[in-house]
């Protein structure tokens, strides 16, 4: 099964435009088309996404990558646990931030300059 991250790009991304292909899908990703794919194939297996037949043009049949009921509750959860992370990284990165800064001012005031510093 493709990351938590992965999923919830392509939820995302198939929310937003049930019509991309697979190529575009894996152009937005930054992934190879095979492993695009396999996260199509992945979520349909779960029942998070349907696929459905469309006519583009008189000779040409293309799919709509549909969330489900299940694809979207799907969605909400890895958006939150997303977020969750992500605002864990973000509090610890404020944390190394006033570390480093604090260390700056005392360097400072020890009268060394960042350009003395190994």
């Amino acid at each position: 099964m493709p990351s938590d991250d992965v999923q919830l790009r392509v939820l995302r991304l198939l929310q937003d435009d049930p019509h991309l292909t697979q190529r575009e899908l894996a152009e937005a990703l930054g992934v190879s088309l095979g492993k695009a794919n396999y996260c199509l194939k992945a979520l349909l297996a779960k029942g998070q996404v349907k696929m459905q037949n469309f006519s583009r043009s008189n000779n040409k049949l293309g799919y709509a990558y549909l969330l489900t009921p299940s694809g979207v509750t799907a969605k909400a959860t890895l958006t939150a646990q997303y977020l969750k992370l992500k605002l864990a990284e973000y509090e610890a990165l404020k944390r190394e931030i006033t570390q480093l800064q604090e260390e700056n001012r005392a360097g400072a005031a020890a009268g060394v300059t960042l350009e003395q510093r190994p």
